[in-house]
């Protein structure tokens, strides 16, 4: 909010048509449309039950594995629809995750932001990624042969980096 009287104050805003052009209403309306998603699944349960599966599948092999299967799995998501909405479902499950065995969720939130943004192994993660896509004719496996290396040594090294920023 102070940002926006600030705009006002400065004269960076002047013209209110001019600022509705640049919104990317794509982008409103995909977060719209997942943060019902989102709701519906804390509201059915499902959240839970997906925070309590990694927890019980990974929780007993130390923090530092749950914290890599957040962060892989919210990358593996992110290949196939937008870091936004990957991002809008993932934070709840991590959060809870994190809860269920009493640790700190920054570092496993951390996870899920970063795991929903370095996605380099697809061209559905971000707007970016499609345009050079069409703009350099490369195909979905050139994608995968570049980026998924790049992307499984950043989660590596972010696993053993976030806790060290954001302690468990």
């Amino acid at each position: 909010m102070i940002a926006a009287v600030l705009m006002v104050l400065t004269g960076c805003f002047r013209n209110v048509e001019a600022a509705y052009k640049t919104i990317n209403w794509e982008s409103v309306v995909l977060i719209g449309a997942m943060l019902p998603m989102s709701v519906a699944l804390e509201k059915t349960g499902a959240s839970a039950a997906i925070s309590h599966s990694l927890v019980s599948g990974l929780g007993g092999y130390g923090p530092f594995v749950l914290l890599a299967g957040i962060y892989f799995t919210t990358s593996l998501l992110t290949m196939f629809i937008s870091n936004t909405a990957t991002a809008v479902l993932m934070a709840p499950i991590a959060l809870t995750s994190a809860t269920e065995i009493g640790l700190s969720p920054y570092p496993f939130l951390f996870a899920v932001t970063l795991g929903a943004s370095m996605c380099f192994a697809s061209p559905f993660a971000t707007p970016p990624n499609a345009l050079v896509m069409q703009a350099g004719r490369y195909s979905f496996m050139d994608y995968i042969k570049v980026g998924l290396p790049l992307q499984l040594v950043i989660g590596i090294v972010m696993v053993f980096v976030l806790p060290l920023l954001f302690p468990f």
